[in-house]
């Protein structure tokens, strides 16, 4: 029977017999020995903002390739990221018990297995189960890489050391559309899998050999076995009922089980982190003000990123008659406004604090999504108008996420800075999940009230998609309000003055 926290020392024994693998001694003893294993943490941080970055842009192919609706297909980003929210904290307490080595090299081969399989994957429900897996490896790689790079970086090159890591994000986020791009063109959808196989292979050897073993395991053994088994169904059961609705009927046996069960499952899950002596995702954050506002307007922004990530591969590859290649072409451009941007929201938000960069990024984000309602009309002379909109959108984004991000983490007590990650973490996944369902909803909800579809962008002309998504430019904008609204109304973190200006 579940207790409220298990010890989990005997599980480590038992598996690991209490210890990690050193590294190669002659690596260990390298001067530049730091930078090795920021760069092993480097390779898990571009792959998994590869696997980001492509899934939105593979979905027109394969709604094509199994001949099936868009709210089916759309799974197949969800689960991916529904596992992520739900296994980030999970693991990340685990990896303070076992070691963060062991756990990071077991999330490389976990997300290389996940991948071959996906390739091969003969129908819709393999691809997604297999997806799950996939998204499990790299629950482990994102829940221990900044642990990992702040140990061995030590505080004179954390910055430097984090940095990289971030350099590494966004090279995986501007790549990520341009190789999907090439790979459906010249190869087909499975090779969007397997070309992860090879980096993984290769960054499962380079930490096995690298890496250094975890030098203070936490004391504390308990885990919140009882809110870790709680926290998937939850997330998964409000999914389902964002996703499916329209398919199954919103007065639906199955979606109102869906509702009702998702519900319960909050309640109890809410009561079982409060009572919990070591909670997954520690109740007490949400008792600072600026700590929750922060944390809505990450969950609305991310939401408003991944919707429009959905929504436009099938404005260029159905509206506009464009290839995946240059639908990936055209996407990068906001990848790319948001890493050039991101250092001025940084910098804006060490001298102005965080009110300044997020609301007026996501103001950015509002008007450019207002000129891209206004250009979808189905002109080849609109592409350039679409584009300068969407490296605009970049650019508001840019100005929005490191602010908003370093707001959280400002307003946590200090003694709770590892579960305001860990919450941090699940907050952005869960908004890239609800994105993507919502997007996804409106978009197959329009396309049948309005043209008489069936859920599949491939039964709408090039005018009628495009009206479609006109309506899902509108949902993203209220995703913008309610990101402006929190962020607006959110208190400066008490570690800031007055002024806003951050003290050290």
């Amino acid at each position: 029977m579940l207790g409220r926290n298990w010890d989990m020392s005997a599980v480590k024994n038992a598996l690991f017999r209490g210890r990690e693998p050193p590294p190669v001694a002659a690596i260990a003893r390298l001067p530049n020995y730091c930078w090795l294993i920021v760069g092993v943490v480097s390779i898990g941080a571009f792959m998994g903002q590869v696997d980001a970055s492509i899934a939105q842009l593979l979905l027109p192919s394969l709604e094509h390739a199994f001949g099936t609706t868009l709210s089916s297909v759309s799974w197949v980003a969800v689960a991916y990221l529904l596992t992520m929210a739900a296994m980030m904290p999970i693991f990340g307490r685990l990896s303070d018990v076992v070691g963060h080595k062991l756990l990071y090299v077991a999330g490389f081969l976990i997300f290389v297995l996940g991948s071959g399989i996906c390739g091969f994957a003969p129908n819709l429900p393999v691809l997604v189960a297999s997806r799950v897996l996939q998204a499990i490896g790299a629950a482990l790689l994102s829940a221990n890489s900044v642990a990992i790079i702040v140990t061995a970086a030590g505080p004179e090159r954390r910055g430097r050391a984090i940095g990289i890591q971030a350099a590494a994000q966004a090279v995986g986020l501007c790549t990520g559309p341009v190789l999907g791009g090439v790979l459906l063109d010249a190869l087909g959808w499975q090779w969007v899998f397997w070309i992860n196989v090879p980096f993984g292979l290769l960054g499962a050897l380079a930490g096995w050999l690298i890496l250094p073993q975890t030098p203070n395991l936490a004391k504390d053994q308990r885990f919140d076995m009882k809110g870790a088994l709680l926290l998937g169904p939850m997330l998964t059961g409000f999914m389902i009922v964002l996703n499916e609705g329209h398919a199954w009927g919103i007065t639906s046996l199955p979606l109102l089980a869906a509702l009702v069960a998702s519900v319960f499952l909050f309640i109890l899950f809410v009561r079982t982190e409060t009572q919990a002596t070591a909670p997954l995702l520690d109740p007490r954050l949400y008792h600072q003000r600026s700590f929750t506002l922060a944390n809505a307007g990450s969950l609305m922004s991310y939401a408003l990123l991944f919707g429009l990530m959905l929504l436009m591969p099938f404005v260029f590859e159905r509206g506009y008659g464009e290839s995946p290649l240059a639908a990936g072409l055209r996407l990068s451009i906001i990848p790319i406004a948001v890493g050039l941007l991101a250092p001025v929201g940084g910098i804006l938000y060490d001298r102005h604090g965080p009110r300044l960069p997020t609301v007026t990024g996501m103001l950015i984000c509002l008007a450019a999504l207002a000129a891209l309602y206004a250009a979808m009309q189905g002109a080849r002379t609109d592409l350039l108008t679409i584009m300068l909109a969407l490296g605009l959108f970049g650019v508001g984004q840019g100005l929005f996420t490191p602010a908003n991000s370093s707001a959280i983490m400002a307003a946590a007590p200090s003694d709770l800075t590892g579960e305001a990650g860990g919450i941090l973490n699940v907050t952005r996944a869960f908004g890239m999940s609800l994105g993507i369902a919502s997007a996804s909803t409106v978009l197959s909800l329009l396309m049948k009230s309005w043209f008489g579809a069936s859920g599949r962008t491939l039964d709408v002309d090039a005018l009628e998609l495009l009206a479609a998504g006109r309506g899902v430019i509108l949902l993203l904008m209220l995703f913008g309000l309610a990101a402006v609204a929190a962020t607006a109304l959110a208190p400066a973190p008490k570690s800031e003055t007055t002024d806003g200006i951050s003290q050290p």
